[in-house]
């Protein structure tokens, strides 16, 4: 029994291999670039429109909405980074229905690039939004002492949306396993249903904690636009 889609190896050569990892995540990726520009390629403004861009629009406006009420003022902003977070996490669930196929988020490497992307993307619409001497500031209040504690606290939360994701993943790709080789019928049908649910739920979990680790990173020049309004 395999403990992670990393062990499935479809070539090598010397140090250089492509997994069922690194294969299933180009899939993937390949996935969600057809299938935008196949929904994109014939948008209507009009009143009549096709189902898939009634769908699109629901998708797009869903993901906008939960931004901004995470508290992100500006969700158009952060919606191409947050939504295709979500979409990727979200395709990589539903996918597991497919005889064969192995989620790459099964695999701590991708949960923790994932999560690297986050740790990057955070103080990059931090310095966009309030400038590089602004967005350090942040680390130093509300007094120097914190700077150490507060550089700590951005590298730990990574390292838990890593470690998050993953076992969340892996654990149900396990329970699916185990039971398909126990009963091969009637559980192994209702753990995928299952894991369908978690799998969207942990989808949905990754990319709000994602916005809320930006709305933290650009909260500060709000406060302070909101007081010059007032005055």
């Amino acid at each position: 029994m395999r403990l992670s889609p990393d062990q499935l190896v479809y070539w090598q050569s010397g140090y250089f291999k492509i997994n069922a990892t690194i294969g299933f995540t180009w899939a993937l990726m390949l996935v969600l670039v057809l299938g935008s520009m196949l929904l994109t390629r014939r948008l209507s403004t009009g009143l009549h429109r096709s189902r898939w861009q009634n769908a699109l629009e629901i998708i797009v406006l869903g993901i906008t909405t939960q931004i901004k009420e995470v508290g992100l003022t500006n969700p158009g902003k952060y919606l191409a980074f947050l939504g295709t977070l979500f979409l990727f996490v979200a395709t990589a669930s539903l996918c597991i229905v497919i005889p064969g196929y192995e989620p790459p988020t099964a695999s701590l490497s991708t949960t923790t690039a994932l999560a690297l992307c986050v740790l990057i993307a955070v103080p990059v619409f931090g310095i966009s939004d309030q400038g590089l001497r602004g967005y350090l500031k942040t680390y130093t209040e509300p007094t120097l002492i914190m700077l150490p504690f507060n550089v700590i606290s951005e590298l730990s939360r990574t390292l838990a949306l890593a470690v998050r994701l993953f076992g969340n993943m892996m654990s149900g790709a396990m329970i699916i396993a185990i039971l398909l080789t126990l009963t091969p019928f009637f559980f192994p049908i209702v753990m995928t249903m299952l894991g369908l649910l978690t799998g969207m739920v942990q989808a949905y979990i990754f990319t709000i904690l994602a916005a809320v680790y930006i709305a933290a990173a650009t909260r500060p020049r709000d406060r302070n636009a909101t007081g010059t309004t007032k005055t």
